[in-house]
Order: structure tokens, then C-alpha cells, then sequence
């Protein structure tokens, strides 16, 4: 079993990320401040920590890596779900017409490590990845 992480993320607006984790993602709201909030990630605790200084139209600071014809975002972050899972929330976040960095697709087709993957970025911009493997055990760090 595997045990949940603890992720802590600046943000330029509590507000703003609560609409977006709370509201828009679904995500459960844990304990908060008028500092941070706890979501629920998937099992996981992800915590938004206002950071005053990245400024109301500031975004994180991002660079790109090219990982199978993509610009990737760095850093980034997110969860491995099941492939029914990540099938439903590309849906959903289809729906919602999220602006995606990396559109839903299989990467990496016929090679070890072939995943569904997709990126998008919060309003603070921080970007966010959601990827499934057809299995996870054999496939997650597959060579």
C-alpha cells in the first residue's frame, strides 16, 4: 500500500484557489486558514499557501522540458489514477473547458511506460498532471 504525500503549493489568491481546487477540481477541503487550505488529492494532502507576492495577475515561475513532442512544464505536479478514472476527469475537465498545456492523449504508444497523460494550470500557474497507466504495478517506472 502505497502511503499519501504531502504537497504544500504557493498561490496568489485563496479565493481564486478554492473556486478552482474546491469548486471547479471537486477536490475536498480539509483544514484552513487565511493562509492556506488542505485538499484531499486523491488521497493525498495538498496544501495552497497564499504567497502575497506573486501578485493578483503573477503566475509560478515555469520552465519546459520536451518529453515525446511536448513542452512539459517544470514543475509540475499531480496524481496517477486508474485508467476509468482519468477517462472520467478528462471528461469532466473537457466539459468545463479547461484550457489544457497538453491536450489528453497516450504517450509514449507501444513503449514500456505507455500512459494516458494531460496538463493543464491552475490561475496561479501552477501546472497539474494527470496521468493512468493500463497498469500501474508493471508499467509506472517501466524502462
Amino acid at each position: 500500500m502505497l502511503t499519501p504525500f504531502h504537497l504544500a503549493i504557493q498561490v496568489r489568491d485563496l479565493d481564486e484557489a478554492r473556486e478552482f481546487y474546491g469548486n471547479r477540481l471537486g477536490l475536498p477541503q480539509g483544514r484552513s486558514s487565511d493562509q492556506w487550505i488542505d485538499y484531499n488529492l486523491f488521497g493525498h494532502q495538498l496544501v495552497v499557501h497564499l504567497n502575497p507576492r506573486i501578485g493578483r495577475d503573477g503566475q509560478v515561475n515555469q520552465m519546459n522540458n520536451h518529453v515525446d513532442g511536448h513542452g512539459v512544464p517544470v514543475p509540475h505536479f499531480g496524481v496517477v489514477l486508474t485508467l476509468p478514472d482519468w477517462e472520467a476527469l478528462a471528461a469532466k475537465l473537457r466539459a468545463l473547458d479547461t484550457q489544457f498545456i497538453i491536450e489528453p492523449y497516450v504517450r509514449f504508444k507501444g513503449q514500456p511506460g505507455e500512459q494516458a497523460t494531460l496538463f493543464f494550470m491552475d490561475p496561479s500557474g501552477n501546472a497539474l498532471e494527470f496521468k493512468a497507466f493500463a497498469d500501474i504495478e508493471t508499467q509506472l517506472f517501466a524502462v
